[in-house]
C-alpha cells in the first residue's frame, strides 16, 4: 500500500511523525485531502482539525490554531502555530472560550478590535467543533 510521510510540528516541538495513507487539513480556501504522490502544494492553514489515517487504518486527530502546510509527493509537513492531540482537547474549556469570544465581539469599538475579536471567535469555534467531532468518535 502506498504511503506518505507526515510530520506535524509546532513551536513546542514535534507533535506527530509517521506514515499515512491519507491526510486531511483545514486549508484557508477549504479542507484538503492528501494522498500519497499528491502534487506539490504550499498553503496557509486556518484553525481546525488535522486528521491522519495511518497505514493500519487508524485515525489520529489533532487541533491546530493555524499555520502552514507543505505537500511533496512523499511528504506532508504541517507547521502549526499551536497544535494539540485530539485527546488533549477539553470540551468545557473550548465552549467557555467560544462564549468569551462572542462576548468580546459584542463590545468592540474599532476595526482593529473587530478583526481580532472575529479571529478569536473563529479559532474558538473551530476548537469547539473539533471537541464535538472527537466526542462522537470516542
Amino acid at each position: 500500500m502506498p504511503s506518505i510521510h507526515v510530520d506535524i510540528v509546532s513551536a513546542e516541538g514535534e507533535i506527530y511523525s509517521g506514515d499515512a495513507s491519507m491526510v486531511f487539513a483545514p486549508a484557508k480556501m477549504g479542507e484538503v485531502g492528501i494522498a500519497p504522490r499528491h502534487a506539490p502544494l504550499l498553503t496557509t492553514l486556518k484553525p481546525g482539525e488535522v486528521r491522519v489515517e495511518d497505514t493500519d487504518g487508524k485515525e489520529h486527530f489533532f487541533y491546530i490554531t493555524g499555520g502552514m502546510l507543505e505537500i511533496q509527493p512523499h511528504l506532508v509537513t504541517v507547521l502549526a502555530d499551536t497544535a494539540l492531540r485530539g485527546d488533549q482537547l477539553d470540551e468545557a474549556a473550548a465552549l467557555a472560550a467560544k462564549h468569551q469570544a462572542e462576548e468580546a465581539l459584542k463590545g468592540v469599538s474599532d476595526e482593529t478590535d473587530l478583526a481580532r475579536a472575529q479571529a478569536e471567535l473563529a479559532e474558538a469555534e473551530a476548537r469547539y467543533r473539533a471537541t464535538q467531532k472527537l466526542k462522537g468518535k470516542r
